[in-house]
């Protein structure tokens, strides 16, 4: 009886070493916080090109950073699943595909109106909104902005789109589809000012020589992360990764290592 036992553990054994593939192994189902944030198996994190606090490219190396792609790269990392880095022209795409559910994580302002459509941990960033006017600009000051005759570029669908549209009472409004659009629009002298974030700000004027940030500031944009809304798990795990990166200096080595600039307190 015993040998007949030690066969069948033998004849076991050998047919799981020899099974095509390989050994079986036991799938373990991740946690309910790791499948909400990442249903597909990937961390797949919203981004677009140009801003500092999404993603841009080394102009000289190619080395891709930003502050949403650095901490994608590092919630995932922490979820133990695969970044997958889903890129789109701008970030009205971004905000679109996160309220579908086609991506599952970006940084970007935390504004009410948009989180009617999206969920958000706590402010991990302020950043200062301002204006970015080419060489020989007569526009001074903030004050001359909003006058008869000024256009004022905007990405279309953003913030600043929205917010400058319903305050501004002289100056026009000029939506750019993509912020490489709206470099072309500023290099071609197509509009007199830039409206934005100055982390954007600042990545346009070193390739715009002569151009110039105006001092001050017209508001602020408070960045947390976003997900998409009823993931509630997904959530909590997402605000304590929010609140760590922030109070670990991981925020403040991403938003360096992109060059992000402008940067305040974030309330």
């Amino acid at each position: 009886m015993m040998v007949s036992k030690r066969r069948l553990i033998a004849f076991v054994a050998v047919t799981v070493a020899t099974w095509p593939g390989g050994p079986v192994h036991t799938q373990v189902t991740p946690a309910p916080e790791v499948r909400q944030a990442a249903p597909t198996g990937r961390l797949r994190v919203g981004l677009y090109p140009g801003s500092p606090t999404s993603m841009i490219r080394d102009r000289a190396s190619g080395e891709t950073k930003g502050l949403a792609y650095d901490l994608g790269q590092e919630f995932a990392r922490r979820l133990k699943v695969p970044f997958e880095a889903v890129e789109f022209p701008q970030i009205a795409n971004v905000l679109e595909a996160l309220k579908q559910g086609q991506v599952d994580f970006t940084v970007t302002n935390a504004s009410p109106a948009l989180a009617r459509d999206v969920d958000f941990t706590s402010p991990i960033l302020g950043v200062e909104l301002g204006y970015l006017v080419p060489a020989g600009s007569p526009i001074a000051t903030q004050a001359d902005v909003d006058r008869p005759g000024v256009r004022v570029g905007v990405t279309a669908g953003g913030s600043s789109h929205s917010t400058l549209s319903r305050e501004f009472k002289h100056a026009a409004v000029i939506p750019a589809q993509t912020l490489a659009i709206a470099l072309e629009m500023f290099s071609g002298r197509q509009i007199d000012a830039y409206a934005t974030n100055k982390a954007v700000l600042f990545e346009m004027s070193g390739q715009s020589p002569g151009s110039r940030v105006l001092e001050g500031r017209w508001g602020i944009e408070h960045f947390a992360i976003a997900i998409p809304k009823g993931r509630d798990q997904a959530l909590a795990a997402a605000s304590r990764f929010a609140d760590e990166a922030r109070s670990s200096g991981l925020v403040e080595r991403a938003a360096g290592r992109a060059g992000l600039r402008g940067i305040v307190e974030a309330k």
